[in-house]
């Protein structure tokens, strides 16, 4: 209910005062499929090929969003879990760190908020990182990531983490083309080292349609309350989505391994997404007092290991 809420808060505002658009040259021309498409993210009214199939696109399995009442009772009876979690972790010194990575628009902060929700924040750390410092460049390239993570008793998340240089840094030429391979081929041990030392390691991948991204990105655009998270980046970003879907099969290529696997989610449905990820966190702990029947079984249709739901 407190969802529907803010929504209709959030249309209000919207219709109340006009929101005056960041500035943009002009439509973009872009390919969905097989199709060229004129979008213009200035323009207020969401055209139909992207409003009327948005939540179906890229094979996504279910015709509809969660029903609401539905989602906030599951919702609440897995937080009430974590909090379980979060006791057990405190009272034997183990520690967790979850990287939540994805298409922009994915709606990581959203399943980050669902997850920390209950938490007791003393030892429920986010990390959300702004670029590297002049300092921080000049240093080893996982350095200023390592100085975050948890200690005994923590429950660590990184709204988007060292994966960086393995998506929006080469596609937008932030880093060198050796950088890029160099980080790919580290990874896989660095991530070892972390499970090595008893860390309880996740790396989650939200993964969304393109057209779902943009109408979440036209929903930003045109929101009093949302549009601090659309940026420039996400401009540019909107006419090279093959070019981050190489990037992402090349590095779901390269670091998916048994001792750190990817954890991809289909994420058009918000709902469905937080609750995968935090049952499968759940399922993967063996925390006191944790009740499976409460936490269910993992929706097949939208989380999986690896390539599975990753296409061309």
């Amino acid at each position: 209910m407190k969802k529907d809420k803010e929504s209709k808060k959030d249309n209000a505002a919207s219709a109340a005062v006009k929101v005056d658009p960041v500035p943009v040259a002009g439509p973009v021309e872009i390919r969905i499929g097989k199709e060229e498409r004129s979008f213009d993210i200035n323009d207020p009214v969401l055209p139909d090929w992207i409003d009327k199939k948005a939540l179906t696109s890229g094979h996504y399995p279910y015709d509809d969003k969660l029903p609401q009442k539905e989602y906030e009772k599951t919702i609440e009876q897995l937080q009430i879990e974590l909090v379980k979690l979060q006791a057990w972790l405190q009272a034997v010194g183990k520690r967790v760190l979850v990287l939540f990575e994805g298409r922009d628009a994915a709606g990581k902060g959203g399943t980050i908020a669902a997850v920390r929700q209950y938490l007791n924040p003393r030892t429920a750390r986010d990390v959300a990182l702004t670029k590297p410092t002049e300092t921080e460049r000049g240093q080893w390239y996982f350095q200023r990531y390592v100085e975050h993570f948890p200690t005994s008793g923590e429950f660590v998340t990184f709204d988007r983490s060292w994966y960086n240089r393995a998506g929006v840094e080469p596609v937008m030429g932030f880093c060198t083309p050796e950088q890029h391979r160099q980080f790919l081929d580290e990874t896989p041990n660095f991530e070892k080292m972390i499970v090595n030392e008893g860390i309880h390691f996740f790396k989650f991948w939200l993964d969304i349609s393109q057209e779902m991204q943009l109408k979440r990105f036209h929903d930003r655009r045109h929101s009093l309350l949302k549009s601090w998270k659309f940026s420039p980046m996400d401009i540019a970003g909107i006419s090279k989505w093959d070019d981050y879907t190489r990037a992402l099969n090349l590095m779901v290529e390269k670091t998916h391994t048994q001792h750190a696997p990817w954890i991809v989610v289909q994420a058009n449905d918000k709902r469905r997404g937080r609750i995968a990820v935090i049952r499968h966190i759940l399922r993967a702990l063996p925390y006191e007092g944790r009740d499976l029947d409460v936490v269910g079984r993992p929706d097949g249709k939208i989380i999986a290991e690896g390539m599975k739901f990753l296409k061309d």
